[in-house]
């Protein structure tokens, strides 16, 4: 059985990760969607150089273009379900302490139901 991919919904019903990924442009949205989709087929065993484990069981997709580098941090949930919590494009070396903040504040947001 194939895992799934689901989007993190905020308290007034918007998927902020899928308005983020519908304004990206084809070449980039289309790498990202390729690793999902990789995902999707090996779950938890996938690893470097398209997913990578941060902190907190959250853990990046990283996709790369000409135009830039772009991650979507996602964790794990029940029933072979991947959540995607947060996507930004990358600017610098290290991920950003606040992208990083706001995923794992959306992850204790969906374990407390």
């Amino acid at each position: 059985m194939q895992w799934k991919i689901n989007y993190y919904q905020n308290q007034n019903g918007k998927l902020p990760v899928k308005e983020w990924l519908d304004d990206l442009d084809h070449e980039p949205k289309a790498e990202i969607f390729r690793i999902f989709t990789l995902l999707q087929k090996y779950g938890t065993e996938l690893g470097l150089p398209f997913v990578r484990a941060l902190e907190h069981k959250v853990y990046e997709v990283r996709a790369k273009d000409k135009s830039g580098i772009y991650r979507v941090l996602y964790f794990a949930y029940t029933d072979k379900t991947f959540v995607m919590l947060h996507g930004f494009q990358k600017k610098t070396q290290a991920t950003p302490r606040r992208e990083l903040d706001i995923a794992i504040k959306r992850l204790k947001e969906v374990q407390n139901g």
